[in-house]
């Protein structure tokens, strides 16, 4: 197997390939026969197990009549197959089209989120995403920053599905994130009752990490999010690491970033607060912000 970069995007860019040609109804051995390649070739590809060129990955679209955005994007993806570091800058093609983060979140059996600023977006309610929405994207139109929350909502809806099994949330959230208040004092406090509610769930666990808890192992990690696929299959896919921020997403997956990451976790949990500790000292600052609303 080709171990040049991550494995992530070449992952999701086989997948992309593999609907493309499904949804065009076209078969492995009509694409190959088409391209002038062998049937393997095409199966390597779609199973993201090497490194694609863009120029390949045009040849394979326009046999599917892709769309010349999507080819734009395919092609953009195959060079970031190649990169060690994976960077990924949204652009306007890839926003509404390329959901890499929303389509492995929705695949993973674990996410372990680590928030330093904000209640995590699916432990929002509808009043705290709007304020961060209308925060972070002030120029956007009332229609579109609803689009937004209803985006938002829609990620929830894993935590509660039934099939495929809904996955395992843990989260560990700086005190600072529960003392940051909105403008609206009284919404941060029914944000911080909904987080106890949330917690009690058999697939949720929200713990807090005081302030004063200390240093832990490579603090300077900052927000991050560790999701974990089925184990059951033969070759299963590797714990991806991401982060993000107002211009793009980093996601990892070799084994040292891995290592890297699981150091930072098992630090970091071992000094937060117990669940039972966490809510209740999330439900004693839901008392004082409604008192000062």
């Amino acid at each position: 197997m080709d171990d040049s970069g991550s494995t992530v995007p070449r992952r999701q860019l086989g997948r992309y390939l593999r609907e493309l040609r499904e949804n065009a109804y076209v078969t492995v051995a009509a694409a190959a026969k088409q391209l002038e390649w062998s049937a393997p070739r095409i199966w390597r590809y779609e199973t993201g197990q090497v490194s694609m060129h863009p120029n390949d990955v045009e040849a394979m679209c326009r046999v599917y009549g892709a769309s010349r955005e999507t080819i734009d994007t395919m092609r953009a993806l195959a060079r970031e197959t190649k990169a060690h570091g994976w960077w990924h800058s949204y652009g306007e093609a890839i926003k509404d089209w390329f959901k890499l983060y929303v389509g492995l979140e929705s695949a993973a059996t674990r996410i372990r989120h680590h928030e330093v600023n904000l209640v995590p977006g699916l432990l929002q309610t509808v009043e705290y995403m709007t304020e961060v929405i209308a925060t972070d994207c002030p120029q956007l139109s009332e229609a579109e920053r609803r689009a937004k929350a209803d985006v938002r909502l829609r990620r929830q809806r894993l935590l509660v599905r039934a099939i495929p099994r809904a996955p395992q949330l843990d989260v560990i959230l700086s005190e600072a994130v529960l003392r940051r208040p909105l403008r609206d004092r009284a919404a941060m406090a029914r944000q911080l009752d909904a987080l106890t509610v949330t917690g009690e769930q058999h697939n949720v666990s929200v713990r807090v990490l005081p302030l004063d808890a200390g240093l832990f192992r490579w603090s300077q990690a900052g927000t991050f999010t560790m999701l974990d696929f089925p184990q059951q299959v033969r070759e299963p896919e590797p714990t991806t690491i991401y982060s993000d921020g107002p211009c793009g997403a980093v996601y990892l997956d070799r084994p040292h970033e891995i290592e890297t990451y699981e150091e930072a976790w098992r630090s970091l949990a071992e000094r937060a607060l117990s669940g039972a500790e966490s809510r209740e000292l999330i439900a004693s600052m839901a008392k004082e912000m409604s008192s000062a609303a």
